[in-house]
């Protein structure tokens, strides 16, 4: 039982220690990061973004505003006006600025700066891990993570919408214009705006980029079909897998004909040949099938009146499709015009990008691409080529102290079955497995048919599909799970970090690296390889 309760005193005045050191123990990670980032990583490209020396308040050190967003994504904090009112209130962020509170202006000002510089960090930071003994490839995993953008689902519009949003746009332009001219004459405004300070980001200007992309990528899906027709009619007829619609019904038509001029041919020098001496004592001197009741000229006609029926059949279920369509086609986002829709586990989509990431065995985000494609599969050979880019970093990077270096070449790559194409089991690289189906057990083939309707009969798809059906197969792919989606939980549910900030591709490809970099860092830090230690006993 207690005696009492004890004062609440707040006008009690306290003094915090003189000496910014002992504001948070020794062993705190701040400190860490702090001295990493400080010591131990090139941030020369940071630098090189800035100018100094110019009239006005000095600026703030971008050594401090990185340590700043390290900090800050690694405790989810990642809006810049939080983190300017986390510099304020909580101490490890005060220690990060040293008193000196960077204003939220600056901060989003800094970070959407980041371009190129981005890259160079995750490089040094994958490169510091190496030196820590880290990056283990014996066995590494490819997986994509749907990760939401700065824009709601609400924001997308078809081409029709966006074509009528363009041209609103167009006649209240030209209503203002006719009734500023009316006001303060022709040419003049009244509260003209200064050369250059017009905002290039504007609606207007998303909603012009958002249709282009749209008419672009219409055009090009028409090209690439064109190409795909024009290069099986070249072959004629000849090329191996399912012909294009477009000219399935052509390429029948030319296969009857030759096979009407073989049979003609054929003929002519049958019938030359019994016109020749010696003929009479030959047994069958004419043929006994004229070219259109010839057996390969019969089953070229079927083929050509099958190709027109399926055609036929093509158009009506498009057509139908057309007709009852749930879905409003193809869209575009007007405040993010480059992220896409995603379909997620679960059921549903979010408004996002899919983000490509190459994991080591011991947690390490080795390789990253943030995309906009809603499916894996062509990602799989510029992944890998990018992982193996980043084990020649690891492998020149060994540990400093005693030890042995944990990088070297990649054995085995593991993917999931969003990644499976004959081009990706085929192509040169690193010994791989990858799934042939979606199901719990990879050594059951899923489904009999790609995404494309095409049958599974590629010699390596049936190759992996016997691999993976022995213990060795099972066994080893059975890491995947563990290796490729720790990392993503790692990032949406501790680091909080389930939305991008910023918009723009470029802008949020920059942040996604950022924030496995950050997720790198502290994967040394939790492991136990980044301690006071270690940093000291590392050359800086």
């Amino acid at each position: 039982m207690a005696k009492g309760y004890r004062p609440v005193l707040r006008d009690q005045p306290f003094l915090l220690p003189p000496d910014m050191r002992e504001w948070l123990p020794a062993g705190h990670a701040v400190w860490l990061v702090i001295r990493a980032v400080e010591g131990h990583l090139d941030t020369s490209a940071f630098h090189a973004a800035r100018r100094t020396g110019g009239a006005g308040a000095a600026g703030y050190d971008p050594d401090m505003l990185v340590t700043l967003l390290v900090w800050a994504y690694a405790n989810g904090v990642t809006s810049s006006r939080r983190i300017e009112a986390a510099c304020a209130a909580d101490v490890s962020f005060r220690v990060i600025c040293a008193g000196g509170a960077p204003d939220h202006v600056t901060i989003a000002r800094f970070r959407a700066g980041f371009g190129g510089a981005v890259e160079a960090l995750f490089a040094g930071v994958l490169a510091l891990c190496a030196r820590l003994g880290m990056g283990a490839l014996g066995t590494v995993a490819l997986d994509g993570m749907k990760i939401a953008a700065n824009a709601s689902v609400a924001a997308n519009r078809t081409e029709e919408r966006l074509r009528k949003l363009a041209a609103d746009a167009v006649a209240a332009h030209v209503a203002a214009d006719a009734a500023e001219d009316e006001l303060f004459g022709e040419g003049r405004r009244g509260d003209e705006v200064p050369p250059g300070a017009a905002d290039p980001g504007s609606r207007d200007a998303r909603i012009r980029r958002a249709l282009a992309e749209l008419e672009a990528e219409r055009e090009a899906a028409r090209a690439a079909r064109e190409q795909q027709a024009r290069e099986y009619l070249a072959a004629g007829g000849r090329a191996r897998g399912v012909p294009p619609q477009q000219v399935a019904v052509a390429a029948a038509a030319a296969r009857l004909e030759r096979a009407r001029a073989a049979r003609a041919a054929q003929i002519a020098g049958l019938e030359k040949r019994a016109a020749g001496p010696g003929a009479a004592g030959r047994r069958r001197d004419r043929p006994r099938a004229g070219i259109e009741d010839y057996c390969l000229v019969k089953a070229a006609r079927e083929a050509l009146a099958a190709a027109q029926a399926r055609g036929a059949a093509a158009e009506r279920e498009a057509a139908h499709k057309q007709d009852n369509r749930k879905g409003p086609g193809p869209v575009r986002n007007i405040t993010d015009p480059n992220s896409r829709l995603m379909p997620v586990r679960g059921g549903g989509f979010i408004q996002g990008y899919n983000a490509q990431n190459v994991t080591s065995s011991d947690g390490l985000i080795i390789a990253t691409r943030l995309t906009g494609d809603t499916a894996d599969t062509r990602w799989y050979q510029p992944m890998t080529a990018a992982a193996q880019h980043a084990a020649a970093v690891i492998a020149a990077n060994p540990p400093a102290g005693p030890g042995h270096a944990a990088g070297g070449r990649i054995g085995l790559v593991l993917a999931d079955a969003g990644y499976l194409s004959q081009d990706n089991l085929t192509s040169p690289g690193p010994d791989r497995l990858i799934a042939a189906g979606k199901r719990r057990d990879a050594r059951r083939p899923g489904p009999q048919r790609s995404r494309g309707g095409q049958p599974w009969t590629s010699p390596a798809i049936t190759a992996m599909i016997a691999r993976l059906a022995t213990p060795q197969g099972s066994a080893a792919y059975r890491q995947r799970s563990h290796i490729a989606e720790t990392p993503h939980g790692q990032i949406k549910h501790n680091m909080g970090i389930r939305r991008l900030a910023m918009r723009g591709k470029p802008k949020a490809a920059a942040e996604w690296t950022f924030i496995t970099t950050v997720h790198n860092l502290f994967k040394a830090i939790s492991s136990g390889h980044l301690t006071p230690q270690t940093l000291t006993a590392l050359p800086s």
